[in-house]
């Protein structure tokens, strides 16, 4: 009997060492298979040029609203907007639109390539491609016009063709405006007006 409580104890003795020796052989073994594995963990970021976007002032699709002195509501937005580093308060602006919403139910759609706001001087020019739509049924082309911000009058001083009711014409210059006496908004073709009647 004391021969087999001695080989116990011998036992349990040599279990005391071995058992903790061996757990840390296995936990030694599952760190080292662990390092040999590579997880690549990456973080999704934006595909950006971050260094154009420290260099570069601008703003992506903003959006102006206002009220004119003869009660049209006048619309601008635009792609991206860059301050003009030489003039302050003037912004350039790419891929624009507008719309003047006349009182009365009439409107004046506008989209072009480009476009300058100058807010001192209350006035935006629009240039490259420039379309203009009225609810009359006129679809109007030129490469520049202005637009003024605080009263309806949209003027192209140079040379337009348009579409409409009447047919297709070509123009030296066009102006949409407000008369005062009438309380009437006006679609007006100058300087050297050629029609092709289309009836």
């Amino acid at each position: 009997m004391a021969r087999f409580d001695n080989s116990y104890s011998r036992f349990v003795a040599l279990a005391k060492i071995v058992l903790p020796l061996a757990s840390l052989v296995v936990l030694a073994t599952l760190f080292l298979f662990a390092r040999g594995r590579e997880f690549e963990m990456s973080i999704p970021y934006a595909q950006v040029d971050l260094e154009t976007l420290a260099r570069e002032q601008r703003v992506d699709g903003p959006a102006y609203a206002t009220v004119t002195k003869d009660g049209a509501q006048l619309e601008l937005s635009a792609d991206q907007v860059r301050p003009d580093l030489s003039t302050q308060d003037v912004v350039n602006s790419s891929a624009i639109r507008g719309a003047l919403r006349i009182p009365g139910n009439g409107s004046v759609t506008l989209q072009a390539n480009d476009g300058v706001i100058d807010g001192p001087g209350k006035i935006a020019e629009l240039s490259g491609q420039v379309q203009i739509k009225t609810s009359t049924g006129y679809t109007i082309h030129s490469d520049r016009i202005a637009t003024m911000l605080d009263v309806s009058n949209i003027e192209s001083p140079g040379t337009v063709t348009a579409d409409g009711p009447t047919g297709h014409l070509t123009a030296g210059a066009m102006q949409i405006s407000h008369d005062e006496g009438t309380d009437t908004y006006l679609l007006v073709f100058k300087d050297g007006v050629k029609l092709v009647y289309q009836p």
